[in-house]
């Protein structure tokens, strides 16, 4: 697949995928979106929720390592403790990567750097409290005895990858929750909210992110 950069309209990047007509983050603003969806919905809503000293989080679709970036920045600014896994079946080149800005915009080149260059398939700590474990694989190919507080959902839309968003699969993440963990995602279509409550999830819709009307936070309950 042919990929290209992209600004978005917060000046920070994005990558095209003209054979799927997708990108890797919103064109209204790839870091606010990160922010917005994960970070501020996600992470920052679980903590001041359960006020925990760690907290370990599950993401599907590591691609430019934004979500992770962020993250370690959050972790950082609280003084958390991390354990964070993300899978990735079609990693960036590491020329798409130098290319990427969000490690310049951020003021943080060198925890950018070295998420990308962390190997795979083993646990590297990048950043004070974070241990960063990426997995080379596809969802359906994953497998871990770790329970996690929190799901990013960051897979391409049911659009481009259908596959990625069934009752079977969110089956798979509900039981890869601990009790009271949530699941926070962009995509909020009618079809991806009855796929979640059909695998056990407590589904909300929340405001979107900048161009975006709606996302989701999901909870699983017990």
């Amino acid at each position: 697949m042919k990929r290209h950069l992209q600004f978005t309209a917060d000046g920070s990047h994005t990558i095209q995928i003209d054979e799927l007509n997708v990108t890797y983050h919103s064109k209204h603003g790839a870091i606010q979106e990160s922010q917005h969806v994960f970070i501020d919905a996600g992470i920052r809503y679980l903590h001041e929720a359960k006020q925990l000293n760690e907290y370990h989080i599950l993401e599907m679709g590591f691609g430019t390592g934004l979500n992770t970036l962020l993250t370690a920045i959050f972790s950082d600014q609280l003084d958390l403790r991390i354990n964070y896994h993300s899978i990735e079946a079609f990693p960036l080149t590491t020329n798409e990567v130098s290319s990427l800005n969000y490690g310049n915009l951020l003021q943080q080149e060198s925890i950018f750097s070295l998420l990308h260059t962390a190997n795979w398939n083993i646990a590297t700590t990048v950043h004070q409290k974070l241990e960063l474990y990426k997995h080379l694989c596809k969802l359906d190919a994953f497998v871990t005895e770790e329970k996690f507080n929190l799901i990013y959902y960051d897979a391409f839309a049911p659009t481009a990858q259908p596959e990625l968003w069934t009752v079977e699969v969110f089956e798979k993440l509900y039981h890869l929750l601990k009790p009271e963990g949530i699941l926070v995602t962009y995509c909020s279509k009618g079809v991806v909210r009855r796929a979640m409550e059909a695998a056990g999830f407590r589904v909300t819709k929340l405001q979107g992110p900048p161009g975006k009307r709606e996302m989701v936070r999901a909870f699983r309950d017990h």
